[in-house]
């Protein structure tokens, strides 16, 4: 079955991101010529990660190509090397781009980036991994379910039923609904890092 872009999606929870950046890990050791975290950090250029972690009104939120349509990325690179693929994601193809960034002028979320080695970058929603039957490598990565993937109908729904568990378990009165009580903030996975090392004695 061939994934298209209107199907598939990721879907970003920002209320459930604790800044660990496992998924710029993941995304920099996918893109890598190792495909391997340890070999990955010892590569010339070092690989860069497609996605990022930005601090916006006190919320982490990770932030990634929208793959619009139509993209004013693909528009206004004057070489065909930002073009969209079958399944309908906007991608880079190094050997045709010209190092000129007018995708990065042209975008309106600002995400493509520009190396001099590696010329302009962004994300390619993990293509090769998609054609493989497997999640985008930031969705598989995150540790605290911040990024879904799914078919948009799917993920939409499961957001309309959580909406509307909260609007039965809260208490009404005269037309107004208190919602219960947010859980905590999960826990951080670096604290469980911290954890694993303390009889080491790596951590202060």
């Amino acid at each position: 079955m061939t994934l298209t872009q209107p199907e598939y999606l990721i879907y970003v929870d920002p209320s459930k991101c604790v800044g660990c950046r496992s998924c710029e890990i993941a995304c920099a050791v996918e893109h890598s010529d190792s495909r391997d975290l340890f070999g990955a950090i010892f590569e010339e250029p070092l690989p860069r990660p497609r996605t990022r972690v930005v601090v916006a009104d006190r919320l982490l939120v990770p932030m990634r190509c929208m793959h619009c349509d139509p993209a004013p990325c693909e528009q206004a690179c004057p070489t065909g090397a930002m073009h969209r693929t079958e399944e309908g994601f906007v991608v880079a193809d190094r050997e045709k781009c010209i190092g000129c960034r007018t995708c990065l002028l042209a975008c309106p979320f600002g995400h493509p980036s520009y190396d001099s080695t590696l010329k302009v970058i962004k994300c390619d929603h993990c293509i090769e991994r998609m054609r493989r039957g497997l999640p985008p490598a930031c969705v598989e990565a995150c540790p605290t379910g911040a990024l879904r993937f799914g078919r948009a109908e799917d993920l939409l729904y499961e957001e309309k039923r959580k909406k509307a568990l909260e609007m039965i378990l809260g208490v009404q009165e005269a037309g107004v609904v208190y919602a219960r009580i947010e859980k905590e903030a999960p826990e951080s996975p670096i604290s469980k890092v911290k954890e694993m090392y303390k009889p080491v004695g790596w951590w202060v």
